[in-house]
């Protein structure tokens, strides 16, 4: 019978269970179940939910971008950013001669209520900061990065907080809990 594991990975743990050099957090650092594998990544200095499974039909489904599957962003960029930078996101930007998909990006007002990241991030007091919610329906290797930052306003933090309709609500950072496959579709 497979297995469907929520995961909140913390800001510097690495999507994989094998450490690159020494002394690296991954996901072998937090005790979850043996034999499942992340569906997808989220790169070492993002943050929120990663979904796990040993059902490699469900991984295919949640990572082919045949499939248009959503993920939700909740991005901390630096600046305010106007509505012609937000309709430039949502028609899609040109990142390393790759066009991205149309996307849903809006700025959340008021900004979410989470805990502060540890290390914090790095602020500007002349400079404020805004919080985005931006939905993709593919995911390229650091593209809400490069495409904020496209843009003008670099991403400061980023946490993924749904994949889909399962969403990240209430899973403490590193803790994790297991969902039925009926909750995945």
């Amino acid at each position: 019978m497979s297995r469907y594991i929520l995961f909140h990975k913390p800001y510097d743990v690495l999507s994989q269970f094998t450490p690159e050099e020494a002394g690296q957090k991954t996901l072998g650092d937090f005790d979850l179940p043996k034999n499942i594998y992340p569906v997808g990544r989220l790169d070492r200095d993002s943050e929120g939910l990663l979904l796990l499974t040993d059902d490699a039909d469900i991984q295919h489904r949640l990572t082919d971008p045949k499939f248009f599957h959503e993920k939700t962003y909740w991005v901390q960029v630096e600046g305010i950013p106007d509505q012609k930078s937000l309709d430039k996101l949502k028609s899609g930007v040109t990142i390393q001669d790759y066009k991205t998909r149309p996307c849903q990006a809006k700025i959340l007002s008021p900004a979410p209520e989470i805990p502060a990241r540890n290390p914090p991030i790095r602020e500007r007091k002349s400079i404020p900061t805004t919080w985005l919610e931006i939905i993709l329906t593919e995911g390229k290797n650091r593209q809400v990065r490069r495409m904020t930052a496209s843009v003008g306003f670099p991403t400061l933090r980023l946490i993924r907080v749904a994949i889909g309709k399962i969403r990240l609500d209430d899973l403490e950072l590193g803790k994790w809990r297991e969902i039925k496959k009926a909750d995945l579709l």
